[in-house]
């Protein structure tokens, strides 16, 4: 091995497991993102009252039960829902603080 190498691979060293809980992080960010916007989306049609009652009570279920898998994906992967929230500086934060 030359020194180039070495010196290459020593700026570079990763921790598979740190990079690994990165990207499921990310990846429950976009899914946590995707949940609160769709339902927030219920929310304004069920206040407009367009939706029948049957309606009304599959998308509060669906919703509960989105809500409770994320919460098992973040235990699984020893995160916590507010771990996936992300800094945006002057912009605030990605997610609305619950």
């Amino acid at each position: 091995m030359t020194d180039e190498h070495t010196r290459t691979e020593s700026r570079f060293d990763i921790d598979r497991d740190e990079m690994g809980r990165d990207l499921v992080a990310l990846v429950l960010t976009i899914v946590e993102l995707l949940r609160q916007l769709m339902e927030r989306q219920a929310i304004r049609r069920v206040d407009q009252g367009d939706l029948t009652d049957e309606q009304v009570d599959r998308i509060g279920e669906t919703l509960m039960h989105l809500e409770e898998r994320m919460t098992e994906l973040c235990d699984q992967h020893g995160l916590r829902l507010e771990d996936l929230n992300l800094d945006l500086g002057p912009l605030g934060s990605l997610l609305p603080r619950t």
